[in-house]
């Protein structure tokens, strides 16, 4: 059974304009926003509010930290069936702040998210094409075509997993998966690079990129070949790809709970900078500044009283969208951060 989800309720609306980026085709586990997504497993719930589909996994400032896929249990049925060597397409949600770009890396598992090899890579630039001249949230690429491996293997329990490391800002780790079936796969295992995984738990930290788009490239460029497998055998490489521990180390669940003051698992994700704001402060010049990362989402402030949907203003420590003309309850700024005013927009920030 599938459904389509129209998002209309505050609380979805918040969770996702807070957010920054996430897939919608193929529809990852429990995607409010997601294309053709399947019924939810028993007793799952729709990733919106608290956990916010759009939001980071991870966040070495913040804290925080989600397992890797975000959700373990899978779909009943998959999300999309692809062919072993034809093209696919992985579309994103356009209500996305892509802090500068970054890299991407598009992975499959046949171990349920244990083990991941890398099938395709957008690195540096991810979603902005070429490096921007200055700071940016605006995309100006939101889908990818490549071609699916022609070695890869049949299941129809694959997973597919879309990995982001962010060039600006707060040092976050991004991850969706999409469970999918594989058909017409020559092999019977896929070896490639290993995942990286990073500004994540027991791994190595990617500074922010200040312009240099090299940054953390020596991650990606001697990440260890590991060989993937429906038949329960995968592997990790032969040796770690230091320093990261091995792909099939436990994946830390997200920690208990002590107070509603946890990014990520409370509240909706305005990340400490980057509440949704119409345009960001002036950049003093277009070469880059190492900073806190104080890069506003887009919206727009609103008055008290009415106000035009889509807007947003500052309420104490916190912030406020317009839904339906109405300003919705307040949503709490990232710890440690106030809501502040930026010309004819808003943001969270450090004092």
């Amino acid at each position: 059974m599938k459904y389509s989800v129209i998002v209309t309720c505050i609380a979805v609306l918040a969770g996702l304009t807070a957010g920054h980026v996430s897939v919608i085709s193929p529809c990852p586990r429990y995607s409010p926003v997601g294309e053709n997504c399947p019924a939810l497993p028993a007793g799952e719930s729709l990733d919106i509010a608290e956990k916010a589909i759009n939001g980071p996994i991870s966040s070495v400032q913040l804290g925080g930290t989600m397992p890797l896929c975000r959700h373990t249990t899978p779909y009943a049925t998959p999300s999309a069936t692809w062919t072993a060597g034809q093209s696919v397409t992985i579309k994103f949600n356009p209500s996305a702040a892509i802090h500068s770009g970054g890299n991407c890396e598009f992975s499959m598992s046949y171990d349920n998210g244990k083990t991941f090899a890398v099938i395709h890579r957008e690195l540096r630039y991810c979603f902005v094409g070429s490096k921007p001249a200055s700071l940016t949230n605006t995309a100006t690429i939101l889908s990818y075509t490549f071609n699916l491996p022609a070695d890869l293997p049949s299941s129809d329990k694959a997973v597919f997993a879309w990995s982001w490391v962010n060039a600006s800002g707060n040092r976050e780790f991004y991850m969706n998966c999409a469970d999918v079936a594989i058909k017409g796969g020559s092999s019977k295992s896929y070896t490639g690079p290993q995942m990286v995984v990073a500004n994540y738990p027991g791994y190595p930290t990617i500074p922010e990129f200040n312009g240099n788009y090299e940054t953390g490239m020596e991650h990606y460029t001697g990440a260890k070949n590991i060989t993937v497998s429906p038949s329960g055998d995968s592997q990790p490489p032969a040796s770690p790809n230091l320093p990261y521990a091995t792909a099939t180390a436990p994946v830390p669940s997200a920690p208990p709970v002590a107070s509603p003051t946890l990014a990520y698992s409370t509240r909706p994700m305005p990340a400490s900078y980057s509440a949704p704001v119409s345009s960001a402060p002036p950049v003093a010049s277009p070469t880059y500044a190492a900073g806190n990362g104080n890069i506003p989402h887009d919206a727009k402030t609103g008055s008290s009283g009415s106000c035009s949907p889509g807007a947003m203003q500052c309420s104490g420590a916190g912030y406020s969208v317009c839904v339906g003309g109405a300003w919705s309850q307040k949503y709490n700024c990232g710890s440690g951060t106030t809501c502040k005013s930026a010309g004819s927009g808003i943001y969270c920030g450090y004092p």
